[in-house]
């Protein structure tokens, strides 16, 4: 009986390292964007639960500059990744 021996080859249909680093970059991106918007409506709660408590308040101003800081900088770079995608 005997088998068949593979030849070893080129892998021609695999992706490249770039291809596969920008996806991987690309998903993380999104799942930052989407924490920082979850963020922005906990924001939103918090300030529309404030009642008027000055603290509070000003946590959730806090918060929402933050969130609002976290969608800029994701889709900063995002756009940086597409940018630099196209170049590869």
């Amino acid at each position: 009986m005997s088998y068949p021996v593979a030849i070893a080859g080129v892998i021609s249909d695999a992706p490249r390292v770039a291809t596969v680093m920008g996806d991987a970059l690309q998903f993380l991106l999104s799942i930052l964007g989407v924490c920082a918007i979850i963020g922005l409506v906990v924001a939103g709660i918090l300030y529309l639960f404030s009642s008027g408590d000055e603290r509070q308040i000003e946590h959730a101003k806090t918060a929402t500059k933050y969130s609002i800081i976290g969608i800029a900088v994701a889709l900063g770079a995002l756009v940086i990744l597409n940018a630099i995608a196209g170049f590869l």
